[in-house]
């Protein structure tokens, strides 16, 4: 059962003094005509209803299934490390985590409780509107932005009265930044070389997701989203305190959960691209309970979407050939849009 959703684009980071950048669509001379109606799965939800409307029960080899090791659990990264007599171990540890896992949950990243617990709030606060105030928002067949359920898109929505947002953001950015750094030493390239593969300060893509997940009557029959690897570069996920993020690990899944105050990390497929599979983008899966409702802040650090990305030179030698093909990032996600979420199968 898709999660409900309010999301925004924005076309470039933020800019090295802090200052946020203007929203811009990625996507004006491409939008798509979507044929399916917006469903409204929170009002859905809200009913009260004892099944699920037959639009969300997924066919029987569709659902919810594979061994879940409840005891694993994805790496827990100190990023406070970065910057102390632990850099050495921690830079080992987030090259291990990519490689491995491509997940990781990271503590002391520089965003304060405060501010975890205001975005959290005000997502919140917007998905406890009623159903009239939302639809103000609403996205439409033509557009990637605001309230609505839809998936295998990429919404937008500028958040101009939202100002603990934009904070938000600049924070989740400024992890995102100190990522890419990382990674790019840690495969013996140049500090900035991913922010720069990206597009540079001036062009990197970000976008946000706010999903929210009610109870859901019949959660053996339905996912929250469906098993996928994310199209774009890194994404930093904030969850509530109820699980519901699984992650594939071989042949199982393993759960993430909730750690207070920690950011989830995970790769997206151009990081696989343009490290030429050494780092790996991994299938994750979001699942539904019945007694309660989940909701997380997804920020995702892009590639400008008209610049073409392939691996790095400088990781492709004879024992190593070229294993991806080079294309933009727009092209890429347009052929996700009009396909849906199907596991790893794109990249």
């Amino acid at each position: 059962m898709a999660p409900a959703q309010v999301s925004c684009c924005d076309s470039s980071l933020f800019s090295s003094a802090g200052a946020p950048r203007p929203f811009r669509s990625l996507f004006d001379k491409d939008r798509i005509e979507w044929p399916e109606p917006i469903q409204r799965v929170q009002s859905i939800a809200e009913r009260g209803i004892k099944h699920l409307p037959p639009t969300y029960v997924r066919p029987v080899e569709e659902r919810p299934s594979g061994h879940v090791l409840a005891e694993e659990k994805i790496p827990l990264i100190d990023l406070s490390g970065l910057d102390n007599e632990r850099r050495e171990k921690t830079m080992e540890e987030i090259s291990n985590a990519c490689k491995q896992w491509g997940f990781f949950q990271l503590i002391n990243h520089g965003m304060s409780t405060e501010l975890l617990n205001a975005g959290r709030d005000v997502s919140r606060r917007f998905f406890q509107l009623p159903l009239e105030e939302k639809q103000k928002h609403a996205n439409d067949p033509k557009t990637y932005v605001g309230y609505g359920s839809r998936t295998g898109e990429l919404p937008r929505l500028e958040f101009k009265t939202m100002p603990v947002m934009k904070e938000y953001c600049n924070g989740a950015v400024q992890v995102c930044r100190t990522l890419l750094s990382a990674l790019s030493q840690n495969l013996d390239l140049p500090p900035k070389y991913l922010e720069q593969a990206f597009g540079g300060e001036e062009d990197i893509g970000m976008c946000v997701r706010v999903n929210y997940h009610p109870v859901c009557p019949q959660p053996d029959l339905t996912f929250g989203l469906s098993p996928h690897s994310d199209p774009g570069g890194i994404t930093i996920l904030l969850q509530n305190d109820v699980s519901g993020l699984q992650v594939r690990k071989g042949d199982y899944w393993v759960p993430v959960r909730p750690v207070p105050d920690a950011l989830i990390v995970n790769l997206g497929d151009q990081i696989e691209i343009l490290t030429n599979g050494i780092y790996k983008s991994v299938e994750h899966r979001s699942i539904v309970n019945d007694t309660n409702e989940r909701m997380s802040i997804v920020i995702f650090c892009n590639p400008c979407g008209e610049k073409k990305v392939g691996p790095a030179k400088d990781l492709i030698d004879g024992s190593n050939p070229v294993k991806y093909k080079c294309m933009t990032f727009n092209e890429y996600r347009m052929f996700i849009r009009t396909t849906g979420l199907k596991g790893k199968s794109y990249v």
